[in-house]
């Protein structure tokens, strides 16, 4: 063997051991590569459920804005004065009818015909207001068990119970 094989042989041992390095840094670089990917994609995945989350928290916000606003128009609705009539019996054909609420009752008439009352002109009450009325019954006519009677601001008539020792 010669002087010269010898840096030959030892130049193919560096380039084998070369080889093996570049070989082995080539795996480390494919693996460093595939977990910046996986990181990426973990990242982007993150993200989206951020959004999702961010879109979530929007709409229970709106909800529940929307259910405070609801709220506050129930109570506002049930702060609002309203009237509340009752009739009481007086005696003989003589009745009241009061209001006990909290407003005023506008314009208030009778839904109906009822043969043993006269008629009423349209008649407003305040707060604790009395109207006077007749009713009279006899073997023909009778007195009554509720009267509608509807107001301003109110869809249905509403049924007045007559109190029963005046029948």
């Amino acid at each position: 063997m010669d002087l010269g094989d010898a840096a030959g042989w030892a130049a193919f041992a560096i380039s084998g051991g070369a080889l093996v390095v570049a070989v082995k840094a080539q795996r480390d670089g494919r693996r460093s590569a595939n977990a910046a990917e996986e990181s990426v994609k973990e990242a982007r995945r993150s993200g989206d459920a951020a959004v999702r989350s961010a879109v979530a928290a929007e709409l229970t916000l709106a909800d529940q804005q929307r259910a405070a606003e609801e709220q506050r128009a129930m109570d506002a609705e049930a702060a609002r004065p309203r009237p509340a009539l009752f009739i009481q019996y007086q005696g003989g054909a003589q009745f009241h009818l009061v209001n006990r609420g909290t407003g005023r009752a506008e314009n208030i008439a009778v839904a109906e015909e009822y043969d043993a009352m006269d008629p009423w002109p349209e008649v407003s009450l305040g707060v604790n207001e009395v109207y006077p009325f007749m009713m009279a019954g006899d073997m023909a006519t009778h007195v009554p068990g509720a009267i509608r009677v509807t107001w301003d601001g109110l869809d249905e008539p509403v049924s007045l119970l007559v109190p029963p020792n005046s029948a």
